[in-house]
């Protein structure tokens, strides 16, 4: 809501300046450059980006009116999420947890998450590392060096999008001159007319360069600065499961290496201690430990 309010108010200001200083706001409708500007500007980005790199555009431009994914209480919880997942590895053992990456859906931990269950890209890189320490084929520090890969991998994902969005952004200014220069070549054109036919023609072909510097500096740009930095957050978040989970493998206990995890969150979502340990202890649900598979077949016979 906040990015959608600082929109409103770039818009408010401009064009209610604009019409505070006896503007017509008539002269701003200039269906022709408009088509020129944004028509050239979608053009540009089916030519430089691939179908994904488009998708996650939109999707990132429609994020940012959703409000923010990462906040405090949301770090919070996925440090009680990790708090009953070490624990029950701890109390069960890795081995028995197979059955939660393997089927996160269906886990009675990770199904208290729906917002976890919802962001593929943060299950996929918890349950597959987690994997590999159900399999038992990775070190601590193999592992440490796997998820820094994944959440490389992910960045250059997320910025992707970003990078798309500058170049239009410092394409923006050139389109809205090349506007204003068919304005001119069409005001020469009206030469030895009407005066107020010839203004009309040369504020239309000035709309058209208004219309460029306008998005760059008061849409695009700054959409392109939230998406970076809700991808800066998504970063963060997986730096803190990451750094949890390997002081996990190291052989930290369930609340200390939720505190290294706590450790890494920045200072602005960070929350105290107290909190979290209040959280975990008061929150936190740890599923029943499954009885030993000996034990199972004692039972049947």
């Amino acid at each position: 809501m906040l990015a959608l309010a600082g929109i409103v108010l770039v818009l408010a200001a401009v064009f209610g300046g604009y019409i505070l200083e006896s503007g017509n706001p008539y002269v701003l409708f200039q269906p022709a450059e408009l088509l020129i500007v944004c028509g050239a500007a979608c053009g540009i980005v089916l030519v430089a980006n691939r179908p994904s790199v488009i998708k996650k555009m939109f999707q990132g431009a429609a994020g940012i009116l959703r409000g923010p994914r990462r906040t405090r209480l949301s770090f919070l919880r996925s440090l009680q999420m990790l708090y009953e997942v070490f624990t029950y590895m701890q109390r069960a053992g890795a081995a028995a947890f197979e059955p939660h990456v393997e089927k996160p859906a269906e886990s009675p931990i990770f199904s208290r998450y729906p917002e976890l269950l919802k962001d593929g890209n943060t299950l996929r890189f918890l349950c597959d590392s987690l994997r590999m320490l159900v399999i038992g084929i990775t070190t601590a520090q193999e592992l440490d060096h796997l998820m820094d890969l994944d959440i490389e991998i992910q960045r250059r994902s997320r910025h992707e999008p970003v990078s798309a969005l500058c170049a239009i952004a410092d394409a923006l200014p050139g389109l809205g001159i090349v506007s204003a220069v068919l304005g001119v070549v069409i005001t020469m054109q009206s030469i030895g007319g009407a005066p107020e036919q010839v203004g009309e023609k040369v504020a239309a072909a000035l709309v058209g360069t208004f219309l460029g510097i306008f998005l760059c500096y008061g849409v695009v740009g700054p959409v392109a600065s939230r998406i970076e930095s809700s991808g800066e957050a998504d970063s963060q978040h997986l730096q803190v499961l990451r750094t949890a989970t390997v002081a996990f493998a190291r052989g930290a206990t369930p609340i200390l290496a939720i505190e290294y995890g706590r450790r890494s969150i920045p200072q602005e979502w960070r929350p105290e201690f107290d909190e979290m340990e209040i959280q975990v202890r008061r929150e936190a649900v740890i599923p029943p430990i499954p009885p030993p598979r000996g034990r199972e077949l004692y039972a049947e016979a």
